[in-house]
């Protein structure tokens, strides 16, 4: 039985609620549209192991009549204790052909047998929903033989530009953190200059690669100094290549209160829903977790919703339907600034709908975040399931959901030294946290973290 969540988000895709849908998680959408612009001269770097095992996240979306493609099946431990946890879980297809330095698409795409499969699930009705579409989903669609639950590859990849989402938040008249858009050389230069005086006061700009993600692609420039240092790469890449061009956004810091993270489903025909509105955890940028519901006041949520139709309106007179995730923040006055930047497709918060449907009752508080590890072997399931248990059964009816046990030991994938013992390697468990109120819920998040602590090795042991 699929969620109330899902069948929406299925309806407005793919105009049926009872469409099956093949989910592909594939986090690295982001480098993949970045190569075809030019973004800041600092190293990219390959998608991790850890964020590659994120794609079991999209297990807690599809539904028993769905398929999910992934590179590593789930821990038959952990798929038991989902099945337990009351989801019902999708047919988990993994590609014959598996090689770790590659993407789950490549990998689904060197196998022919899953290809056949795709094909009868094709044949049967069923839409490829990507978590990003790049060209490399759109081939796996066409020889896969299955419909693409989303717009063209093309389409998607220019509107999560940030360049595009700040000028679609200025022409729609929505209140833009202070800031411009940057595409050569000089048009970096001009704007840093021009921004020295609050540069020497101390007052930080941030500058952001157009497709950078999770902290990725993003410098803070403090001082003049780094804003001196910065175009200086520039200008050595520039005068390497022959090419000017740099795809960034320069912005202000601006104190805040909270983040916010809010979703918005276009449908085909072009009726939008805005579905969600979550405090967004961040830490330099990275994405660390989901607070649900946002603390906002009655006016602050309507400006989100004001801005919702209004990004609505022109993502799909751009050609995009589909799942969009819109970044915002509250100043420190209270101010809403309500697109900092625009994911079109789906983002952490679209997969936690379903459990979130199962797991928090109405005036509930709920958080959805993930735990640090560091160990030294890979962990069984059993073990984080016997540590929260302790937590479950001190705390009565709050609730703890593990949502993402791949990435616990993903980097035990990784080489390690010579016929040596491993390197302590750093693991992250994902988990949802339900309560009754914010007193209780951070009560009980810490508990979960010195449940999870225990799990870790010191690295002094190892040295």
């Amino acid at each position: 039985m699929s969620t109330g969540y899902l069948r929406k988000l299925k309806r407005a895709l793919t105009g049926s609620a009872d469409t099956p849908l093949v989910l592909l998680c594939n986090f690295e959408a982001e480098a993949r549209w970045a190569r075809n612009h030019v973004g800041l001269p600092v190293p990219s770097g390959a998608t991790s192991p850890v964020v590659a095992a994120m794609e079991e996240l999209g297990v807690l979306l599809a539904g028993a009549g769905d398929a999910i493609l992934l590179s590593r099946p789930p821990d038959p431990d952990y798929r038991d204790y989902l099945t337990r946890q009351g989801l019902a879980l999708p047919t988990m297809l993994v590609p014959e052909n598996c090689r770790p330095e590659r993407s789950t698409t490549a990998n689904a795409l060197d196998s022919p047998v899953l290809l056949d499969r795709l094909r009868q699930l094709g044949a049967a009705g069923a839409h490829l929903l990507p978590m990003g579409t790049t060209a490399d989903e759109e081939e796996l669609a066409r020889r896969g033989g299955l419909t693409l639950a989303t717009p063209a590859a093309a389409v998607v990849e220019r509107v999560n530009s940030k360049i595009y989402g700040r000028r679609l938040a200025e022409a729609a008249g929505l209140r833009p953190v202070p800031g411009v858009c940057c595409e050569t050389r000089q048009e970096l230069a001009e704007v840093l200059t021009r921004h020295r005086l609050r540069l020497e006061s101390g007052e930080p700009l941030v500058v952001k690669d157009a497709y950078g993600v999770s902290g990725k692609g993003l410098l803070v420039l403090e001082n003049p100094g780094r804003a001196a240092q910065l175009l200086r790469m520039v200008d050595r890449r520039a005068a390497r290549t022959g090419d000017d061009r740099i795809h960034v956004v320069v912005e202000e810091w601006l104190p805040k209160r909270c983040d916010l993270n809010y979703q918005i489903t276009i449908a085909r025909d072009g009726r939008a829903e805005l579905d969600f509105v979550k405090q967004a955890l961040t830490a330099q940028g990275v994405h660390q977790g989901h607070l649900m519901p946002a603390e906002l006041s009655d006016g602050q949520y309507r400006q989100i919703e004001y801005a919702a139709g209004a990004v609505a309106d022109r993502l799909y007179a751009d050609g995009y339907h589909g799942v969009v995730g819109v970044d915002a923040i509250v100043g420190a006055d209270e101010t809403v600034y309500p697109v900092l930047e625009i994911n079109a497709r789906l983002n952490m918060s679209t997969y936690q709908g379903g459990v979130t449907e199962l797991c928090q009752p109405p005036g509930t508080v709920a958080l959805a975040r993930h735990y640090p590890l560091r160990l030294d072997a890979s962990l069984e399931f059993d073990a984080v399931r016997r540590a929260l248990a302790t937590v479950a059964t001190a705390r009565g009816t709050e609730r703890v959901l593990v949502t993402c046990f791949a990435t616990v030991a993903a980097n035990a994938l990784l080489p390690v030294g010579a016929g040596g013992p491993p390197e302590p390697f750093d693991g992250r468990l994902y988990a949802l946290l339900v309560a009754a109120d914010r007193d209780r819920l951070d009560d009980l998040d810490r508990a979960v973290q010195a449940a999870v602590t225990t799990l870790s090795v010191a690295e002094e042991s190892h040295a």
